[in-house]
């Protein structure tokens, strides 16, 4: 039975809405950036390249020992919609073996699950404390605003760590590597103020919150003033905008050697400009209430301030329980838009503007050049969005939010599969998508291959369930040692993220009909993609645990 049905067009992920039919390509810059920063675009040209791919499987394969780019189809991947069934099965089993029937245990897949590593339910611990503050307890609003500022510094944090480098918790000495070592890392800096800024700007907000005759926001209700512990559980603009590698270094107990942590500079750089940003916000999206610390003092500025932003925007309402509705779009356009300028300059550009996660795909091109019997007019056509720590970070934050305000996010449908190399290496594992003998050039020619010799496993905890493939049983045993290592604007990586997008969709529609549920993409990137990528990765390459294919990173976007 053919599970996914035909490879060609999209399919729904977990129940979700048609896809609307996407306009022609945009004629001025400012349609052209506005498109390719929406959420619509990401699927809608994944999809075109999807389709590249697809054409090229009705006829006979391109051999991958051939060094030649194929006239149809990709440039340096075979897709191998028969494979497709094993990866349905491979992850039918990974959520039967962690969940059995019960799907509604499924939790979204968010930036929280990380700091729940070991089964310690730390932010249920901190919103506790909050809850416990005297003489009264820290409000909804406020608590919502710091688990949006902690979520959102954590995400930006979270890109591959390398398989050398592992964190140990201070309160219990757990030991863990990769996302969730650096969920704790983040935590304990968050807990421990670093990202607060200095003290005595804090003691003159208050004491210029007083003389106007308010209550500044993050004193209110907590008892022990400004220099209280509670009170370093926020995140300035100051506080981002004075960090520098060697305290980020300490922080995340970075040792060049024993312990070296991957994109060190381009974290701690993010972090900075994201202080930047906060700063001079003339949109209001981090400012926070008017008359309150952000609105007179741009150092005080948060991320957690675009709570009040979304609440007082007029695309949300009341919903029949009487409590807000939002819509993801309006988060959307805040973090697209807002954190825009956090990206380094050297990503795609048009006019001088930063496009942010988006790249050239030739195949596309020259998908588009043929079919338009010229060269094109607007090559902006043939550019594929991703925006992959953006929608991680969308993901990760309508939680916090809806936990503690009792909000509810709508409209997220246009929300895509995230294109990175848990997710991504899960189907090159599974056979799904199989590298041309043009990838392996490509990293040849840049001398970058990485080899399980010469690469460390980190120290992780073996009895985290994301560690350990259970009863999952091995599909082969043996896995080459060589793995090709590739920069994020290769060719290569593009085609294989943007294969990542809709396969995702399409694993989403398999795992539904094969298990008889309703899973939301989020569950199964949760429960399915992200996990499974990450065991057969452990199983093939046991090393390592590393990726088939390496994303060489500067910490700004794996």
């Amino acid at each position: 039975m053919d599970i996914l049905g035909p490879a060609q067009g999209p399919l729904s992920s977990g129940g979700s809405t048609t896809l609307p039919n996407m306009p022609g390509a945009p004629r001025s810059t400012e349609e052209t950036v506005a498109y390719l920063r929406s959420l619509p675009s990401i699927r809608a040209r994944c999809q075109q390249v999807f389709n590249l791919a697809a054409s090229s499987t009705s006829g006979s394969s391109t051999s991958s020992s051939s060094t030649a780019a194929p006239e149809s189809g990709l440039q340096y991947f075979e897709y191998h919609p028969e494979h497709e069934s094993e990866a349905v099965t491979f992850c039918a089993q990974i959520i039967q073996r962690d969940y059995g029937s019960n799907y509604a245990a499924i939790p979204a897949h968010g930036r929280a699950r990380h700091f729940e590593v070991g089964g310690i339910p730390r932010i249920t611990t901190l919103l506790s404390r909050w809850h416990a503050s005297q003489p009264e307890p820290v409000p909804a609003l406020e608590a919502a605003r710091r688990l949006v500022d902690l979520f959102t510094v954590s995400v930006l944090l979270d890109a591959g760590a390398g398989t050398k480098w592992a964190y140990e918790e201070v309160s219990t000495g757990f030991r863990v590597g990769r996302s969730e070592g650096l969920a704790l890392a983040s935590l304990d800096m968050f807990k421990d103020g670093i990202f607060a800024g200095r003290e005595e700007e804090q003691e003159a907000e208050t004491v210029a919150a007083a003389a106007a005759g308010g209550v500044p926001v993050e004193s209110s209700s907590q008892g022990g003033g400004p220099s209280s512990a509670s009170d370093r559980h926020k995140v300035t603009a100051s506080g981002l905008k004075n960090l520098s590698p060697d305290t980020v270094a300490i922080s995340m107990q970075v040792h060049p050697e024993s312990n070296p942590l991957t994109g060190l500079e381009g974290r701690t750089g993010l972090l900075v400009r994201l202080g930047e940003v906060l700063a001079s916000d003339t949109n209001g999206y981090f400012t926070g209430p008017k008359g309150g610390p952000g609105d007179s003092n741009p150092e005080r500025r948060r991320p957690g301030f675009l709570v009040d932003y979304l609440l007082s925007h007029p695309s949300t309402k009341q919903g029949p329980n009487g409590l807000p509705q939002i819509e993801v779009a309006t988060l959307w356009q805040v973090l697209i838009h807002g954190l825009a300028p956090i990206w380094p300059a050297s990503r795609t550009q048009i006019d001088g503007i930063s496009l942010g996660d988006v790249w050239p795909n030739p195949a596309l091109k020259t998908h588009l050049e043929k079919e338009k019997g010229g060269k094109l007019e607007d090559e902006t056509e043939a550019y594929v969005p991703f925006h992959k720590l953006s929608q991680w970070l969308c993901y990760s934050l309508t939680e916090p939010i809806e936990q503690t305000i009792a909000a509810t996010f709508v409209g997220g449908e246009h929300q895509t599969g995230l294109p990175e190399y848990r997710n991504g290496g899960l189907f090159v594992d599974l056979g799904v998508l199989k590298p041309r003998a043009s990838l392996y050039k490509a990293a040849e020619n840049a001398s970058e291959f990485a080899t399980e010799l010469d690469r460390s496993a980190p120290q992780s905890n073996p009895q985290h369930p994301t560690e350990d493939a259970g009863d999952v049983p091995a599909l082969v045993s043996v896995a080459s040692a060589k793995v090709p290592r590739l920069g994020p604007s290769e060719a290569a990586i593009v085609e294989w993220r943007a294969m990542t997008v809709v396969l995702l969709d399409r694993l989403a529609a398999g795992l539904n009909e094969k298990l008889g549920a309703k899973l939301s993409l989020q569950q199964v990137l949760e429960a399915a993609s992200w996990k499974g990528g990450r065991e057969i990765a452990k199983q093939l390459r046991p090393e390592t645990g590393g990726p088939p294919i390496d994303i060489i990173s500067d910490g700004t976007l794996f």
